[in-house]
């Protein structure tokens, strides 16, 4: 690891880009709804030293050497980290490429050296993360007393949370319900066809299969396991309906590969379809 991740914390921060057109225009769409105090700052007055004075954390953010140059020297004296666009040398912290759903943030470095490269795993790792898990982690941090005592065990907290994230949003009085309702009441089975091809796998199987606590899946669907499931789930060859729907019963998220069995409408379950192949 060349370089420590971190999260900084932005409510009551102040946070100065210093630097004019589209690089600080970036920089500031960054903090876009974010609880920092944001201050722009350009021309004569960013290479003071007196505009960085109350900074917790600085942007130079400019194509013009000189004026790069000079902005960070004056902004040295405030003793905050300094990040200077395309300069890494000059930077005390690289500006990852970021997944922000508000309280969940995730973030992909490659410590300055390719940026374009952290570009595209971010819109990857996007592809996976549902537009509510923001919303839904502040639900949770609201509730973490009651989730800690209705889950004493971390393992099945862990399978309660994940199986959250991998089903529809829900508000406060339904995350209580089920919260109340204890694991059993989380159970869940998605039937996914196999597809024709592993990369025509659809974005919710592929959520799917992250989530799943057993899997159930052919042969011919190793490759496809490889690349999107759990290293820790159970992966079985096959099962009948009964042992499918006792597993949901008991609380496990269960992700089944191939030919759909009929399990019945008493059992939580959705069919999850391949992406339609490109003509």
């Amino acid at each position: 690891m060349d370089a420590f991740p971190a999260f900084f914390p932005l409510a009551g921060r102040q946070v100065v880009i210093a630097g004019d057109g589209e690089p600080a225009a970036a920089r500031t769409r960054l903090f876009a709804g974010s609880p920092a105090e944001v201050i722009r700052v350009e021309g004569q007055a960013a290479l003071a030293p007196e505009a960085y004075s109350d900074a917790d954390l600085v942007f130079i953010a400019s194509h013009d050497e000189a004026f790069a140059l000079a902005a960070a020297a004056a902004a040295r004296s405030s003793g905050a980290p300094i990040n200077v666009f395309d300069r890494p040398a000059l930077s005390d912290f690289h500006t990852p490429a970021i997944v922000d759903r508000g309280p969940v943030v995730a973030a992909v470095g490659t410590t300055g050296h390719a940026p374009v490269m952290a570009q595209m795993l971010r819109a990857d790792i996007e592809a996976r993360i549902p537009a509510h898990a923001g919303s839904l982690a502040a639900l949770l941090g609201e509730r973490r007393g009651a989730l800690i005592a209705a889950f004493p065990d971390m393992a099945g907290r862990r399978g309660f949370l994940r199986a959250m994230l991998a089903s529809p949003p829900v508000d406060g009085e339904a995350l209580d319900a089920l919260i109340a309702a204890g694991w059993s009441g989380v159970g869940r089975v998605w039937l996914i066809a196999l597809p024709l091809a592993d990369d025509l796998i659809s974005l919710r199987a592929q959520r799917a299969l992250a989530a799943a606590d057993v899997v159930i899946a052919p042969p011919q669907a190793e490759s496809l396991l490889a690349t999107h499931a759990r290293r820790d789930a159970e992966r079985r060859p096959g099962a009948t309906p009964d042992e499918i729907a006792a597993l949901a019963a008991a609380g496990k998220l269960v992700a089944v590969i191939g030919a759909a069995p009929d399990l019945g409408t008493d059992v939580a379950s959705e069919i999850l379809l391949p992406a339609p192949e490109a003509p």
